[in-house]
């Protein structure tokens, strides 16, 4: 067991890395940790779909963050924006990957900021395969991939 203080990051099993639901399999879901006091993170996972229809992230939540909504980037002329939207598809027999720099989940309102080491429990939506409860590791505040 991994014991984090305080509310909503309590004892929480040392998971493996991958969860399954169906034809959808989540892997290698982290966040990157935050400063003090930071009350938005982000969210990083790959998501795999082996079925023979595609499937829709629809929403995720987490009782350690207000809500947690789904974020693209998108080029406008010079400027890069993020852009919350009702759902990302992950398309039949492919993979789907929410990356820095790209597609991620935001975590909005954190309770307390997230610190490597750190589990995060989430609730993944999707439109076919229903709920899937994952946990996002916490690593550096650097990190540019997941390490697992």
């Amino acid at each position: 067991m991994l014991c984090a203080a305080g509310g909503a990051l309590a004892c929480l099993p040392a998971a493996a890395h991958g969860y399954d639901k169906g034809d959808i399999q989540v892997r290698h879901p982290w966040a990157r940790a935050t400063p003090p006091g930071a009350k938005v993170g982000a969210g990083y996972l790959e998501i795999r779909n082996t079925g023979k229809e595609p499937d829709r992230l629809i929403g995720a939540e987490s009782p350690a963050a207000e809500r947690v909504e789904l974020h693209v980037q998108v080029r406008e002329g010079d400027i890069v924006k993020m852009r919350d939207v009702t759902g990302l598809v992950a398309p039949a027999r492919q993979r789907l990957a929410l990356r820095p720099g790209g597609s991620h989940l935001m975590i909005v309102g954190l309770a307390k900021p997230l610190v490597k080491g750190d589990r995060l429990p989430l609730t993944l939506r999707f439109e076919r395969a229903g709920e899937l409860q994952i946990e996002l590791e916490v690593q550096a505040a650097d990190s540019r991939k997941g390490h697992h």
